[in-house]
């Protein structure tokens, strides 16, 4: 794990002031995406995963749907390209299986697909537009029981 990042994951009640400040930097305030589309009813259902450095800040985040779809995967600008996606996303994997999923899936966007193939997912069916950014889905599994 990156030098001093701890990962937490739970609930939104408990993780999502962390996990939304992250999701408006990226989404929000970086991407253009208005904000009432990037925050729905879903994230009160998901298992959330983040990533905190040493001093407790929230640099990554990601959740994980109850129907095995990971989605809002958000990693800080100045914070990509230390792993931090990896490891949430490896975090996020992990508690499906434990939870008995058997496939995961998640909708990448389109620059992100190199990172996802590297973590094992396939590409599913053709690149679509999810609040105007092309995307792919993306599948891992099945997964040994």
């Amino acid at each position: 794990m990156a030098d001093g990042v701890r990962v937490q994951v739970g609930n939104w009640d408990d993780l999502g002031p962390a996990a939304r400040s992250v999701r408006f930097e990226v989404f929000v305030r970086e991407q253009g995406i208005p904000a009432d589309l990037e925050m729905d009813i879903r994230d009160a259902t998901a298992v959330h995963a983040v990533a905190f450095d040493a001093a407790g800040t929230a640099l990554a985040t990601g959740r994980l749907l109850p129907d095995a779809h990971i989605g809002r995967m958000a990693v800080l600008q100045a914070k990509r390209g230390h792993g931090l996606g990896a490891i949430i996303l490896r975090t996020l994997v992990a508690a499906a299986h434990a939870r008995g999923d058997r496939v995961v899936r998640l909708h990448a966007q389109a620059g992100a697909v190199g990172f996802y193939l590297r973590e094992g997912f396939v590409t599913e069916g053709g690149e679509f537009l999810e609040a105007g950014i092309a995307h792919q889905t993306m599948v891992l599994g099945p997964m040994p029981a």
